[in-house]
């Protein structure tokens, strides 16, 4: 892990993932205070609140975080400008294959890049554009996922990138067991959203909460693709009348195309929006039937709300339990 700590210049190797409305300055702050490495989730965010949000977040913690950009976001532009201006350690980039000069824009603003590959081909081809770690997410996750689990992208990525690059793992980690593992493999450090959605410094509605403490791996479901043309991509969240909706919105947009009324790219957008709506209604008002209450399938193992710290320091436990034991054994 190492490696990792010096990459991201925190005390553990173990990032939050980004959840709009759940990842920001509260709950950012206090997951880098605690010795791991917050990320403000951008999601929809205009280039004026990034740079609130970013300023907040820097007058609640001294400690480095980073910000995830959605690449289809139509100001990413403005907001790696905002990035700059902060001067940004460390910025993810998600949701899509990064446009071009992007990764280089960042960099020369002095930012660390990460990417996020769904498959071996594209971690190298993200590596030879310039990105300097890679986070691979298996379809354990929560929120925006891909076809593949952890467990077969780690076995695909990290034997043939992990002792030269620094690859972080993602997806249905929810144990420091599982870390140890990992580590073992190759990867330089870990990244985890679902298990501090209930921290205590989360601003997540109770019910929000509520919704996880009673939920185990199988409740959390992803949402199925109703029409081949619409760009839909996945996402895991809690089953309930919310999923429901989805299908709905997918046929009205579907209808739509038809008419000649929206293009591809607004068609992206327009799921993209109910997305960022449906979550704001379960994370922020507490609407957890008809809100989409995003979570991975670790979702079991959230049986509590505790504060960052006790999480962090509980995930790092188990792991070097596990790797003493291996030693020990040995």
């Amino acid at each position: 892990m190492r490696r990792g700590t010096e990459f991201l210049g925190s005390e553990h190797a173990i990032l939050c993932g980004a959840m709009s409305w759940v990842s920001e300055r509260n709950l950012v702050s206090a997951i880098s205070n605690a010795g791991g490495f917050g990320v403000i989730a951008c999601g929809a965010m205009t280039p004026a609140l990034l740079d609130a949000e970013i300023t907040a977040t820097r007058a609640l913690t001294t400690r480095p975080f980073g910000v995830n950009l959605i690449t289809m976001h139509p100001m990413l532009t403005d907001l790696i400008a905002v990035c700059a201006a902060h001067h940004v350690g460390h910025v993810v980039l998600a949701g899509g294959i990064p446009p071009k000069g992007s990764i280089e824009a960042l960099k020369a603003a002095g930012a660390k890049v990460i990417c996020i590959p769904p498959t071996l081909a594209l971690a190298k081809k993200y590596l030879r554009s310039g990105a300097d770690a890679l986070v691979i997410e298996g379809m354990e996750a929560g929120g925006h996922i891909g076809p593949v689990s952890t467990a077969v992208l780690a076995q695909e990525i990290l034997p043939v990138l992990g002792a030269d690059h620094l690859v972080f793992v993602a997806g249905g980690i929810g144990r420091g067991e599982a870390i140890a593992a990992f580590l073992e493999m190759g990867a330089a450090g870990v990244q985890l959203g679902t298990r501090f959605a209930c921290a205590t410094e989360s601003i997540a509605h109770p019910a929000f909460k509520k919704a996880f403490f009673r939920a185990n791996a199988r409740d959390a479901v992803a949402s199925v693709q109703v029409d081949p043309r619409l760009p839909v991509i996945p996402v895991r969240a809690l089953k309930n009348k919310g999923t429901e909706e989805f299908t709905a919105k997918q046929i009205e947009v579907a209808a739509l195309l038809d008419a000649g009324s929206l293009d591809m790219g607004e068609a992206q957008l327009a799921i993209e929006h109910f997305w960022a709506g449906a979550l704001r209604r379960a994370v922020i008002d507490g609407d957890v039937e008809a809100g989409s209450v995003m979570a991975g399938q670790s979702v079991g193992m959230v049986t509590a709300e505790e504060p960052a710290a006790a999480i962090i320091g509980t995930l790092m436990s188990e792991c070097e339990a596990a790797l003493r034991g291996r030693l020990v054994a040995a």
